[in-house]
């Protein structure tokens, strides 16, 4: 079962079982749900039974950052309909921002319900407003400063974008090295391009996007050793499951030139079975001695055809080469073994961290079970599945720091970059948000394109609204429910424009002190500033503001 099945089974048995239903109910009998705007109607309905008639059920959200509707099933409406049928009190206060980033967060929800161009798209955003705290709370917020939020009305392309945000951070990091700074981009790719030029800067930065850096690196150290398994004769892949084997070492200079040097040799064996089983080349008279080793290094102790090496090596290497080669060995030899034993056996050998080691069986679920369902497949294509998850591909949780809990104040003096899905429920004392034009936030004006609609289909027809209109017309007992062609495309726009109006709202507030907003002008050159965005700057350009 997936994830949508075990919310599904959960319902169920509490509805088909009314003495387990009991027991559950008296084993829970307060229920305090956090972030209530991101529940489906079925999680909604399954802590209403666990609560019963008059129970203690507690709601905690903020319709205005519900963010994932239009890839979830969840929905902000329904925490709208339940505060509207019980009792309810609101939180405004926020310690978190300075008055001034305060002031255009309001001021957004105040434009969306009053001047939207689009009406439906008009319950967006809602209040309450968001209020400072009092001056005696223990988080007080940061003094108002007019001047830290500042706007880019520069028609850039990407490229330009990405440098002019860059070139502000490389002049800014040096002067502030105690403070948190992120930018916030709305898409993984957008991100992988602002990390690329800050490695192109040499300015240090933290990875949050789809999975984590750790996370993406493990599977990419498990993707290279089962890509040479696979190819066991590619003496490209056995150098590069060399340095695998040695990740540890990566940060140690001491160890640099070593790694270089043995990756080097092995990536020059013209023959890799005869490095992995020199006994063959041996009977056939070919293997070269160094008259420069020790007999240690020639291999005493070992069989004396372990020691065959390029004439003139330096005993380090020879060393390495014959360490290495042990592992190589039992690596070939387990791969006759199920998916999931091999990546468990490999991941013995490689990874020495807690969280590493969890990672790798979480992997090796993921592999057997690919497995499973794809019988024919072999090494090369389970490797591909891995690779996906190591480049950034698909989001992955695995159990490092930065996956079960991301701390910006671990990250002072360094560029965080996420998207600004991540980035809710964190904060940081300066913010940038990257690419707020109307193509990653739309309001549904006559040039604006759409994410989830394909160009080639005709009408720009959304395959996935259209499908779940088509089967509710199916299982629909009205004669009055039809499937009326193109009508589910149409609204799901308008939820979509509704969710990047609050991910807009959510990206400003994750600001404390200073926030940088930029847009461009995207892949075709014709996109404009996202319309809330013109709004925002209109508004805040105003002196009598």
């Amino acid at each position: 079962v997936d994830f949508d099945d075990l919310i599904r089974l959960a319902l169920d048995i509490l509805e088909m079982d009314e003495e387990y239903l009991e027991r559950v109910r008296y084993r829970f009998p307060y229920i305090l749900e956090d972030e209530a705007q991101d529940s489906s109607r079925l999680q909604q309905d399954i802590l209403g039974l666990l609560s019963g008639p008059g129970g203690n059920w507690v709601r905690v959200g903020d319709p205005n950052q519900a963010i994932f509707e239009t890839f979830t099933t969840a929905s902000p409406e329904l925490l709208r309909e339940f505060i509207a049928q019980n009792p309810s009190v609101d939180m405004p206060e926020s310690g978190r921002s300075q008055q001034s980033i305060i002031d255009l967060a309001n001021y957004l929800i105040d434009w969306v319900m009053n001047e939207h161009p689009i009406e439906e798209a008009r319950r967006a955003l809602a209040p309450p407003y968001i209020e400072p705290v009092p001056p005696d709370d223990p988080q007080p917020n940061p003094p108002t400063d007019r001047a830290a939020i500042r706007f880019s009305s520069k028609r850039l392309t990407a490229e330009e974008e990405t440098k002019a945000v860059v070139d502000s951070l490389s002049k800014w990091l040096p002067k502030n090295e105690d403070s948190t700074v992120a930018v916030l981009v709305p898409r993984n790719t957008r991100g992988v391009e602002v990390i690329n030029a800050l490695k192109a800067k040499n300015i240090e930065y933290v990875e949050f996007l789809s999975s984590t850096s750790n996370t993406r690196a493990a599977a990419g150290a498990l993707s290279n050793l089962i890509a040479y398994l696979a190819d066991p004769q590619s003496a490209s892949k056995l150098a590069k499951a060399y340095q695998v084997w040695r990740r540890a070492w990566k940060d140690v200079k001491e160890r640099a030139t070593l790694i270089h040097d043995t990756s080097a040799w092995l990536r020059k064996v013209g023959n890799v079975e005869d490095y992995v089983n020199p006994n063959l080349a041996f009977a056939r008279g070919e293997s070269l001695r160094p008259s420069s080793l020790s007999p240690a290094s020639r291999g005493e102790g070992i069989g004396e055809a372990e020691a065959i090496i390029a004439e003139g090596e330096p005993e380090q290497i020879v060393s390495e080469l014959n360490d290495f080669r042990v592992h190589v060995r039992r690596w070939l030899e387990a791969v006759t073994l199920p998916i999931d034993q091999l990546v468990l056996t490999l991941a013995q050998d490689i990874f020495t961290e807690a969280a590493d080691l969890a990672l790798a069986h979480k992997l090796a679920l993921v592999l057997r079970k690919a497995a499973d369902d794809h019988t024919e497949w072999r090494l090369p294509e389970l490797t591909a599945e891995l690779a996906v998850i190591a480049k950034n591909e698909r989001r992955f949780i695995g159990f490092s720091a930065d996956d079960s809990g991301f701390d910006p104040e671990q990250h002072r003096g360094k560029v965080v970059v996420t998207t600004m899905h991540k980035a809710k429920g964190l904060e940081w004392d300066r913010v940038y948000l990257m690419s707020v034009n109307n193509y990653d936030f739309p309001s549904n004006q006559p040039n604006d394109r759409f994410i989830s609609e394909k160009w080639f289909l005709r009408n720009n027809l959304n395959l996935e609204a259209e499908a779940l209109a088509q089967l509710n017309a199916a299982t629909s007992s009205s004669e009055y429910d039809w499937y009326d062609e193109g009508a589910a495309t149409l609204a799901a726009r308008v939820d979509y424009v509704k969710e990047r109006l609050r991910l807009f709202f959510v990206g400003i507030t994750r600001a404390k002190r200073e926030l940088i907003v930029t847009w461009n002008t995207g892949r075709q050159g014709d996109a404009t500033p996202g319309l809330a965005l013109s709004a925002l700057m209109g508004w805040w350009e105003d002196p009598s503001n």
